[in-house]
């Protein structure tokens, strides 16, 4: 008894809480009742089963842009009907299996990247909000659009005029106009989102999107609907053009990380040219001039490699932004090539489309070998479109 009361004594020095006195006064149905009440709280890792949705973002569409942007590239090259002086018959000669391939992978990367999005909007609704309040994030929304777009435009199954054609570029086309009407109404009407405030590089997604409907339209034969998304995203490209030249309060806002998407700056020019190319149904002198544009601009960057020396240190998905406005200018270069037939055009044209490829199949080595640096901590784009506590 004297052990036992000694034992207590150093308890009896030391007040109990109401919760730890219940559980004093219980003595072993306190201690088996706190027992019982520990399974209740979530474990750990259901509630990290989801983690990597909250990682995800819209920014990771890049890799379908990228895939299904060299679909249409391969699609174009392989066409048959391409004058033959233009394009080296290596090119020519592709087997159409190695075309479907491509595009069936394409297709199941996009497929898959909107089933992960679609899994984020419903257990992360508020990350998603958060997303499309950002600056950069919101833009990367158009994304998923213009993939699906993309491989409309290069698939092997389907004729611009078949009527399954037509629904799908209305499915793939009224998302764009709505996040336009979003989008473009705050750029002029709410002062925290004036363009002036929010432009950045990555902004070009937005004409871009406009752009490549434009595009698809006019292969259907909708010259009006093809001049009239031509028009809307014409007009908003100079005002982004201008904006970002000037270095307006906003336009720096980017973090190194993400600087790859300095690229975008000559893929609108470059999806411009191919997009008024379908509606004048020529490379006209308009094309040309949009064409040389994308060249000047990429010239530019490639000879800045400082600008992108701190996006290059470490792997990220990011990186998957220079593919995509490769393959515009490559395309580009081919309707050109096609328009002039000069040889000076079609070595262009082959280095483009070269480069474009090259950096394609590095991207896709890269993100095989590195999977585990697609969803870094640390991402930026991830951090700042966390939602709000």
């Amino acid at each position: 008894m004297e052990t036992i009361s000694s034992s207590l004594k150093p308890c009896a020095s030391q007040p109990l809480s109401p919760k730890g006195a219940g559980l004093a006064e219980a003595g072993d149905g306190g201690t088996m009742l706190k027992a019982s009440t520990a399974p209740n709280k979530p474990p750990r890792p259901v509630a990290s089963r989801f983690a990597m949705l909250t990682r995800f973002h819209a920014g990771y569409f890049r890799i379908s842009l990228a895939l299904s942007g060299q679909a249409l590239l391969w699609r174009t090259l392989s066409d048959r009907s391409t004058d033959p002086s233009a394009l080296h018959p290596l090119v020519q000669s592709l087997p159409s299996a190695a075309f479907v391939l491509l595009w069936s992978l394409a297709l199941l990367t996009l497929f898959a990247l909107c089933v992960l999005y679609v899994a984020r909007c419903v257990l992360r609704l508020p990350a998603v909000r958060a997303e499309f309040r950002h600056h950069v994030g919101m833009n990367y929304l158009f994304a998923p659009w213009i993939s699906w777009l993309l491989l409309l435009q290069a698939t092997p199954f389907l004729r611009p005029d078949a009527p399954s054609y037509h629904m799908l570029w209305w499915g793939f086309s009224l998302p764009i106009l709505v996040l336009d009407v979003k989008v473009y109404g705050q750029w002029f009407t709410r002062g925290r989102k004036f363009l002036s405030m929010v432009a950045n590089p990555a902004s070009h997604m937005t004409v871009i999107a406009n752009l490549m409907t434009a595009r698809a339209a006019a292969k259907m034969g909708w010259h009006e609907g093809a001049v009239a998304m031509f028009a809307v995203g014409a007009a908003h490209y100079l005002v982004l053009f201008v904006t970002l030249y000037q270095r307006f309060l906003g336009s720096d806002s980017l973090p190194a990380m993400l600087r790859p998407v300095f690229f975008l700056f000559f893929a609108a020019p470059s999806m411009a040219s191919l997009a008024w190319c379908s509606i004048s149904m020529s490379f006209d002198t308009g094309c040309k001039m949009l064409f040389f544009l994308s060249l000047f601009l990429f010239a530019s960057l490639v000879s800045r490699p400082t600008l992108f020396k701190r996006a290059m240190r470490r792997f990220s998905v990011a990186w998957w932004a220079y593919s995509f406005p490769l393959t515009l200018l490559a395309l580009a270069s081919a309707e050109y090539a096609q328009e002039v037939r000069e040889p000076a055009a079609s070595v262009l044209m082959l280095a483009l489309a070269v480069l474009s490829v090259l950096v394609t199949l590095a991207l896709m080595v890269f993100t095989a070998l590195r999977p585990n640096d697609l969803l870094p901590h640390d991402d930026p784009f991830f951090t700042a479109t966390l939602p709000a506590r």
